[in-house]
């Protein structure tokens, strides 16, 4: 994502893990509280002034989020939105953070483990998985009855797109629903090499430029700064990856025949993992990539997925003057950009209603959305008017794209106040992949999704940062993912295609 500055509030779901059209993403130094930390002894000390439910106990909802490093103010803030919710509807959270690189691992954990919870934040590398897991509860019927102001909120194609054997089973974020990718540079850099940002539409057209920065900057300088987790984000936006969560399986956006491929063996990836290759063996990409956990919140380049204005908040992170950002594809649908953001309720929760009435006042009260987007009033941010803000601090650590709609949102000072105008635009003028509205059904699955999955993790890190040689790795991998399990999980995808748009 995001193209990943530190902390990016905005920016939409950008491929945590590569994984296809992901959503919204972003790196950032973290290490959020835990279980036991002071904000969730804050929350539950609190809860003895929110109103009760009919059992005599307090709802105080465990939300589970990815963010950053929590900063000092971070239990007060929690205390002021925990103050205001349990006016409003009686109810007040507990909220986690999972650091931007500990993410996947803690979700995993909690979700195999049990561990109670109430929300969790997922998205399109581990939904359905999850949701196959029976972790989710099925909000199909309780969203409309409990929630009609939320359903209503969210066009119909975008709760179509959370859908799993056609049942919905976490509240999407609508947002930059499709997706857009963006090239983003320092300004700085731009004028000082003379870079043409409107011919750079291929990685190819990248080749020049970096290799101009690198011999300008110095041998230790890395144009093109990559973390583990993240690769070149976007690198695998030309495949639809079917809500599968696993990048090396998907379908050509723009295939009318819908073929489900082997993505790693396509030419056009291929070509583009052999320059990754040349790039780090030239010092382009900083040589750590494959071990490098948090981005640095100062990137000369960065890809994301974006929209207008979001460069704001990347320069304030990064703290530098001005990034330029250059649009490359899109915007499209999937149905993996709708579910790039996403939250879901505990199969297993006490208080399945009050979590959806608590994400429908996400959703609908532009106080409470500000609130958890950019911290505490005063210390955080102060309101320029009813709909800008301005940023005091680049410490808040909650992602904004993860918690709800960007239509109640306020602007961040120096993006344009039209910015959700432009990004509903966006969403209106986008193209769909050919697949739009499938998502794999993995019940029968489950072994070989699993397999595949523990194949690519020992593999992926080292292949999408540029450190091994892909003419000798490919072959390897997708040897391996056969063996795990792949064409089987091709051929049951393409059955499931072609008996879905047959009907």
């Amino acid at each position: 994502m995001k193209a990943k500055m530190k902390a990016p509030l905005l920016i939409g779901a950008a491929a945590l893990a590569m994984t296809g059209l992901a959503g919204c993403s972003n790196s950032d130094k973290n290490n959020g509280p835990a279980a036991s930390s002071p904000a969730a002894a804050s929350a539950s000390s609190a809860a003895a002034s929110a109103p009760a439910t009919k059992s005599g106990e307090v709802p105080t909802l465990v939300w589970w989020t990815i963010g950053g490093q929590v900063p000092a103010n971070y239990d007060k803030a929690i205390e002021k939105i925990n103050a205001y919710t349990a006016e409003k509807i009686g109810v007040k959270i507990d909220l986690r953070v999972a650091g931007w690189g500990e993410w996947d691992t803690k979700i995993n954990t909690i979700v195999n483990s049990g561990e109670p919870f109430d929300i969790m934040f997922t998205n399109n590398s581990k939904y359905s998985q999850q949701v196959n897991m029976g972790a989710f509860a099925d909000l199909s019927d309780l969203v409309q009855s409990a929630t009609p102001d939320l359903y209503n909120l969210v066009p119909k194609m975008v709760w179509d797109g959370t859908k799993i054997g056609g049942k919905m089973y976490a509240v999407p974020t609508y947002k930059d629903s499709s997706a857009t990718q963006y090239w983003v540079f320092d300004d700085s850099l731009v004028k000082k090499y003379n870079l043409d940002l409107a011919g750079m539409k291929t990685m190819q057209d990248l080749d020049k430029p970096f290799r101009d920065i690198k011999t300008g900057e110095g041998k230790s300088y890395y144009p093109l700064s990559l973390t583990q987790g993240e690769g070149f984000n976007g690198f695998f936006n030309a495949y639809d990856d079917m809500t599968l969560g696993f990048a090396p399986i998907g379908v050509k956006t723009d295939d009318a025949s819908r073929e489900v491929v082997s993505v790693l063996e396509q030419p056009d990836i291929m070509a583009n993992l052999k320059l990754m290759h040349q790039w780090y063996k030239d010092g382009i990409i900083n040589p750590d990539a494959p071990t490098k956990i948090e981005a640095d919140p100062y990137r000369p380049f960065f890809s994301a997925q974006a929209f207008p204005g979001a460069e704001v908040n990347w320069q304030i992170n990064a703290g530098i003057e001005k990034y330029d950002m250059v649009q490359v594809a899109g915007p499209i649908y999937t149905t993996s950009t709708i579910q790039g953001s996403m939250n879901a309720i505990s199969a297993n929760s006490k208080y399945k209603e009050e979590a959806l009435k608590y994400l429908q006042l996400v959703n609908t009260d532009a106080k409470l959305r500000n609130m958890l987007a950019f911290g505490e009033e005063g210390v955080d941010f102060d309101y320029v008017s009813d709909n800008v803000v301005e940023r005091k601090t680049d410490t808040w650590p909650l992602a904004a794209y993860t918690q709800g709609t960007f239509f109640n949102l306020a602007v961040t000072k120096g993006a344009p106040e039209d910015q959700w105008d432009q990004v509903r635009k966006l969403n209106e003028a986008a193209t769909s992949s050919t697949i739009l509205g499938f998502a794999l059904d993995i019940t029968d699955l489950a072994t070989e999704v699993a397999n595949v999955k523990s194949v690519w993790s020992k593999y992926s890190y080292e292949l999408v940062t540029g450190a091994s040689d892909p003419e000798k790795q490919v072959p390897k991998i997708a040897e391996e993912l056969r063996k795990a399990g792949m064409d089987k999980i091709i051929q049951s995808a393409q059955e499931q295609i072609n008996a879905y748009f047959k009907a």
